[in-house]
Parts: structure tokens; C-alpha cells; sequence
């Protein structure tokens, strides 16, 4: 039912509740909505990818189930130095030593983040091979300026993992498979753009950083989990549909 509210000294207003949840009942239709759209558009990317509706649609499925299962690969175990430290009156610090603590850093691949991505990927570097020679050294040339844009934009982040702007290694991946690949058709360009998108920050971002991630202290290292739609699928995708 409608209620008033006073402000000040002016007259009540009528105020129905129906307003107020209409932004909710749309918020909620909109987080309903989301899932079905992401999934429809990457079943579309796929697609354009050369594979069958039906086929996209089971990778689509496999890279959201993929995205919880990680698979060991090397177990990296280092020794580091902890300061132990005595105190005396008033806070004062009588003695300063330190001991060695191992621990030990699990570097894993992420089925749906990694794996799937890389078959699509080899699977876009068969057709344009049997392109010619042309568009594999295009599709080569774009994915090396990928992978080094997006080697010095990504940055280490202490707990999380490599940090890299979204938008990076789809628009580099698009702008270079137009510039040097202009005369390409369509399913070449979107066989280049995919497989730069998917090398750009598995190569550049991920395995190039390796290093860096495994000397901050971080139990598991997860080349492409960072969720359902990690950079390197989301980058993908991204450069199939804008190519």
C-alpha cells in the first residue's frame, strides 16, 4: 500500500513501494539475463571460429566446468629467511635472528582457462596453415606483437596472480591482424585475431612472468584461473568477434 513522508515543513508526499522494487526486479532480471548472453556470444565466437554449433556449444560448456579444475604440473619449494626478534624493557630489541622456513609454490594449469583455449588456438593454426604460408606468418607476426604488449603491460600482484589491463591483448590483437592482414577473409582474420588473443597473455603475461610470480609468496600459481572467463579466453573471444 502507498505511504507518506513529510520533508521539512512541506506538504506529505505519496509514495507508492512498486517504485522502489522495479530497480531491483531489473537488477535481478539483468544478473539472470548475464550468464545466457556471455554464453551466447562465446557459443557465436566459436562458431566463427570454424567450428560446429554443436561443438561450440560443448566448449563453451567445457571452459566454465574447466575453470574449477587446475592441474599440478611442478611443485616449486623454496627456503626463505624469517627475522625473529627478543624484546626487552620498554620494546627494546635485545636480539635479532632469523631462521629458514620452507614453503613451497604448486604452478597449475586451469582446464578451462588454459587447455581448451590452447586446442581452439592449434586448431585456428591448422587452418591457416592450410591457408598457405601467407596467413601463418601474419597470424605468427601478430601473435609475437601480442605477446610482447602484453609482456610489458602485466604486472605481478602479491596474493592474486598477473595483472593485466582486459582490453590490451584483444585490442592489440585486432589492430594488428587488420594492419597486416587486410586483404584476409573473414575466417582468416578471426583465426589470427583468436590465436593472438590467446597467446598475447598466456605467453607474454603468464609464462613470461613466471619467475616474478613465483618469488612472491603465493601457495598455488594458476595459468588461467582466474575464473570462468580468464584474460586469455576473454581476450580470445574479444579479438574472434571484432576481427
Amino acid at each position: 500500500m502507498p505511504f507518506q513522508y513529510r520533508i521539512g515543513s512541506g506538504s506529505p508526499q505519496t509514495v507508492s513501494p512498486l517504485i522502489g522494487c522495479i530497480p531491483v526486479f531489473i537488477a535481478l532480471t539483468l544478473m539472470c539475463l548475464l550468464p545466457m548472453f556471455l554464453y551466447d556470444t562465446a557459443r557465436f565466437a566459436f562458431e566463427r571460429l570454424g567450428l560446429s554449433p554443436g561443438l561450440a556449444a560443448a566448449v563453451v560448456l567445457g571452459i566454465v566446468i574447466g575453470s574449477v579444475i587446475n592441474l599440478p604440473v611442478y611443485a616449486l619449494r623454496k627456503d626463505e629467511l624469517q627475522p625473529q626478534s627478543s624484546f626487552g624493557p620498554l620494546s627494546m630489541t635485545l636480539e635479532r635472528t632469523y631462521r629458514r622456513v620452507q614453503s613451497s609454490t604448486v604452478i597449475a594449469v586451469n582446464v578451462g582457462g588454459c587447455v581448451i583455449p590452447v586446442m581452439v588456438a592449434t586448431l585456428q593454426l591448422v587452418r591457416l596453415m592450410r591457408a598457405g604460408e601467407g596467413p601463418v606468418w601474419t597470424a605468427l607476426m601478430v601473435s609475437g606483437l601480442s605477446i610482447v604488449v602484453c609482456w610489458k603491460v602485466a604486472r605481478p600482484m602479491e596474493g592474486i596472480g598477473i595483472l593485466i589491463p582486459g582490453y590490451i591483448p584483444p585490442l592489440v590483437s585486432v589492430l594488428g591482424t587488420w594492419l597486416l592482414l587486410p586483404a584476409g577473409t573473414p575466417d582468416q582474420r578471426a583465426a589470427t585475431a583468436f590465436l593472438a588473443g590467446v597467446t598475447g597473455p598466456l605467453i607474454g603475461a603468464d609464462l613470461l612472468h613466471l619467475r616474478d610470480m613465483t618469488r612472491t609468496p603465493v601457495a598455488v600459481v594458476s595459468i588461467g584461473g582466474a575464473g570462468t572467463f580468464d584474460g586469455i579466453v576473454l581476450s580470445g573471444v574479444l579479438a574472434a568477434l571484432w576481427a
